[in-house]
């Protein structure tokens, strides 16, 4: 059985965006085996941030970075929550809070870095460590 947060928030938008290490072909792709991918997606909503091994997002405008977007049910987004760390108790505690974006599929939830993102490179377009690396600049 589930918290009631996670029933509530599947209910209510079931569906979720991801940037980095979900996306097909990344090392984390398997934890949305059994969700429908419902396309790609572009906003300019969020800006990324090389964290080292997987990037973090923030509500920062962009040029516009590249979005998978999924059709999840209730396990899917509890297994993300663990993975991404999010703790429904108190969002801003854990490595990524998690929050709703627009999207051409409708709303979905996206994960979100908390901390800071002082001296990571910035991408500002496209998506993370694609092959053009000429979108990504150091924050000053």
């Amino acid at each position: 059985m589930h918290p009631c947060y996670l029933c509530e928030a599947i209910a209510d938008t079931p569906r979720v965006a991801v940037y980095g290490t979900l996306k097909q072909g990344f090392n984390n792709a398997h934890w949305l085996n059994g969700a429908t991918l419902l396309g790609s997606d572009v906003t300019s909503t969020l800006t990324l941030y090389d964290i080292g091994p997987y990037p973090g997002a923030k509500w920062q405008p962009s040029k516009g970075i590249m979005i998978e977007v999924y059709e999840i049910n209730i396990d899917h987004l509890a297994q993300l929550d663990r993975l991404e760390d999010y703790r429904a108790d108190a969002p801003t505690a854990g490595e990524y809070d998690r929050q709703q974006i627009t999207t051409c599929f409708g709303l979905a939830w996206v994960y979100l870095y908390n901390p800071s993102v002082a001296g990571k490179p910035a991408i500002y377009e496209g998506g993370w460590r694609l092959p053009e690396i000429n979108n990504v600049q150091q924050q000053r």
